[in-house]
């Protein structure tokens, strides 16, 4: 029996990580915002492992942040351990990773949803969604509660017909024993939406108190402040240490001898699942020749026993799960708390989508996270926010928001999504970024928090503190351009000795030799009076600018040169109907619909014979004003 429970302005469906950053976007643009969940007690549920960042992972934590999402601040306020990666390459490649308390970060996360202006949250399992014509309209959830809205973003993560796996033994469910939610597909496929099936697992957690350390490699945290949020200031947190050890040649020996019981061997794994997080069994058979891989045991929490075994994800039954750990040195006597699990799910094809991250044939309806065919808590985030911004911009009847790729790495995953399509769990790597030079994460303020303020959802805390800083950076740069150094500074030139490069021998500004490769910011700081105490960010942001000056221009030059074609906007032509295009072509312009000629350029089967056919019909067409 349904009965009307109210009507909103944007609903989110789902509690993860995407969901959390859609409904506070919206909510603090102004929007009235209703986020239905599962679980509420699950909310921002770590269900892999409780940590944030990396290469990529750690830029997009970054690039959310600046618009004034949650993500960064709530990673800072909960860490456990923090690290920065990466520190002997460039600075394109740096990132910070925390391990997080896992149970901490979501009553943060919660609290903070909960204490959100303009946005209620309510638990609920969504069984329908409605429609009229081609607009959502709303949604109904199994106790028969219709909720009315403008906009919908979907983010169900691995919940739609999630069943786990576990050996020989399936059952429906989600992550960490949760229900899965069972009929929402079947309004999706309604809706006229292609829905696909991906795969993903975790490791088993094992009890501390069973772990022999001693035998282990310590891994610690940086003891230097390191944050995530640009709005972090502060903070102290433990510093709890990792720890690494090595599968042998017994553990692949009981791997190998139990092939014929693993899941994803004897086909009773459909989904496909993540080339760059594999289970342990599928290392072991694609990489024969390896003898050991990494084990890194990773803490949950301050208040639990319970540790992550990075590196062994797995679904090989229970009795295997034991016998391979206990197999690795330093868990010889380990107990398993949590078996690990592989789990199968419904995603849709991102080729449906817009670069706004609407689908193509529902107006108002967005998905954003592992429902869009990504993996890790970072990319659903990214999602989640430009997802919740769009959806509020549709209720404001603005112009919605395209993230380009030269703007940022959340530009670069949905172009990736949506222009390129996916065949298996998407994950971030600074190598997708072919500007990864300019998206640092150490300027993602400097990227994106004026946009954030423009679209209404950064804060003006936010912009001023981002306005000082970028102030400082300014005046820094000048001074040293003009600062001069002379030859007979001896501490200097004994530095210069140390560090491999010729000692001074005439008058030159800071800035040129700050060019030298050998020399960093602090080297310069240590040998000079009156240097001004700089933030560690800032310092290292001045480095590489004047660092990497020539190599950063000539990557703004080829980004102008290829905002030429982004800036020229293809009609809703249709491509079957136009000549000179090549068949492949034709179908997949037309199933992709690109916005921009850039956008048609990035499409697999699309040549440069075809674009310039384009090029030349959008000529024609700016000379006739007339459609082909």
């Amino acid at each position: 029996m349904k009965y009307k429970a109210g009507e909103y302005e944007v609903i989110v469906i789902g509690g993860g990580h995407a969901g959390c950053e859609a409904a506070l976007a919206s909510a603090r643009m102004g929007c009235r915002t209703l986020l239905l969940t599962l679980n509420i007690d699950n909310i921002a549920l770590m269900p892999c492992n409780p940590a944030v960042g990396g290469p990529a992972k750690g830029h997009l934590v970054r690039e959310v942040d600046a618009l004034g999402g949650e993500i960064g601040i709530n990673t800072d306020q909960t860490l456990i351990q923090v690290r920065l990666l990466n520190t002997g390459k460039g600075p394109a490649v740096r990132a910070i990773r925390a391990q997080c308390d896992k149970k901490f970060y979501q009553r943060k996360m919660i609290l903070t949803l909960e204490s959100q202006e303009n946005l209620t949250v309510k638990e609920a399992v969504v069984e329908k969604i409605i429609s009229r014509g081609d607009k959502v309209r709303g949604v109904i959830t199994r106790n028969g509660a219709e909720f009315k809205t403008q906009t919908l973003v979907l983010t169900t993560g691995t919940y739609l017909r999630g069943k786990i796996i576990v050996g020989d033994i399936k059952y429906s469910g989600g992550p960490s024993g949760q229900q899965a939610a069972v009929k929402l597909t079947d309004s999706l496929k309604d809706l006229g939406l292609e829905v696909g099936r991906f795969k993903t697992g975790t490791p088993p957690r094992v009890d501390r108190r069973t772990v022999d350390f001693k035998k282990m490699k310590e891994q610690p945290g940086d003891t230097k402040p390191l944050r995530f949020s640009f709005m972090s200031e502060g903070i102290i947190r433990p510093n709890v240490s990792c720890w690494l050890t090595n599968t042998n040649k017994k553990t692949h020996e009981i791997i190998r001898s139990n092939l014929h019981r693993a899941p994803l061997f004897s086909g009773t794994i459909e989904g496909i699942g993540p080339r760059y997080c594999p289970s342990i069994e599928d290392k072991v058979v694609r990489f024969e020749d390896k003898e050991s891989h990494q084990v890194f045991l990773e803490p949950e929490g301050m208040d639990t026993y319970e540790m992550y075994v990075q590196g062994m994800s797995t679904s090989l039954p229970e009795d295997v799960q034991q016998q391979m750990l206990r197999s690795i040195n330093g868990m010889e006597n380990v107990t398993i708390m949590r078996t690990g699990y592989a789990i199968e799910y419904d995603i849709i094809w991102p080729v449906q989508l817009h670069p706004t991250l609407e689908t193509k044939n529902i107006k108002g309806l967005f998905t954003a996270g592992q429902i869009n065919g990504t993996s890790g808590y970072e990319e659903a985030a990214a999602q989640g926010i430009l997802a919740g911004i769009n959806a509020a911009l549709v209720v404001k009847e603005k112009e919605k928001l395209v993230i380009k790729r030269s703007e940022a790495y959340i530009g670069v995953l949905v172009d990736d999504l949506v222009t390129k399509g996916i065949e298996e769990p998407y994950r971030m790597l600074t190598s997708r970024a072919e500007y990864r030079l300019l998206l640092r994460h150490d300027n993602a303020d400097e990227r994106l928090t004026e946009l954030g303020w423009k679209i209404g959802l950064a804060s003006k805390e936010r912009m001023e503190r981002f306005f000082k800083k970028k102030k400082i950076i300014k005046r820094e740069l000048q001074r040293l351009s003009t600062f001069k150094i002379k030859p007979g500074n001896k501490s200097l030139n004994e530095m210069l000795v140390k560090r491999g490069t010729a000692p001074l021998k005439k008058v030159i500004t800071a800035a040129e030799l700050l060019k030298r490769p050998e020399i960093s910011y602090r080297d310069l700081k240590n040998c000079m009076d009156d240097w001004p105490d700089l933030d560690p960010e800032i310092e290292f942001q001045v480095e590489t600018e004047i660092k990497y000056e020539g190599y950063i221009k000539k990557q703004k030059e080829q980004v102008e040169r290829f905002q030429k074609l982004e800036d020229k906007k293809l009609p809703d032509w249709d491509y079957m109907q136009l000549e000179g295009l090549s068949r492949e072509a034709q179908e997949k312009l037309n199933k992709i619909r690109p916005i921009s000629l850039g956008q048609a350029s990035r499409i697999s089967g699309v040549s440069p014979a075809d674009i310039n056919v384009l090029l030349i019909l959008l000529e024609k067409r700016k000379r006739s004003g007339s459609v082909p």
